[in-house]
């Protein structure tokens, strides 16, 4: 069993959403979290040592890990998915963006 995270900013809209398109995916476990202290599940390092796999949507949010949970991230594989908060939760076109690009690294 794999384990994976999605992170956002708000962990309202987008890591949500692939949160929930790939929980029923058969050997991987998924979770979500927000870089900002205010996010609905805030990123923490017990959150980012259970990863195996960590997909962030921006730039911005690869550097807020790299920086802030370096040391938790020894073994975990980190990818940047590039997918600019332009979505609602579930919006169909977010939800074909993360099905073209997320399996491929499942």
């Amino acid at each position: 069993m794999k384990n994976v995270l999605f992170v956002c900013s708000q962990n309202k809209l987008r890591s949500p959403t692939a949160e929930q398109v790939f929980s029923s995916w058969p050997g991987i476990e998924t979770s979500s979290a927000g870089t900002n202290n205010d996010a609905e599940n805030p990123l923490s390092h017990e959150l980012v040592e259970w990863a195996d796999i960590i997909f962030v949507m921006e730039r911005t949010h690869r550097a807020k890990l790299q920086s802030k949970y370096r040391a938790a991230m020894k073994n975990t594989r980190l990818i940047c998915l590039d997918i600019p908060d332009d979505y609602q939760f579930m919006d169909p076109r977010l939800v074909e963006l993360l099905s073209a690009k997320v399996p491929r690294y499942l």
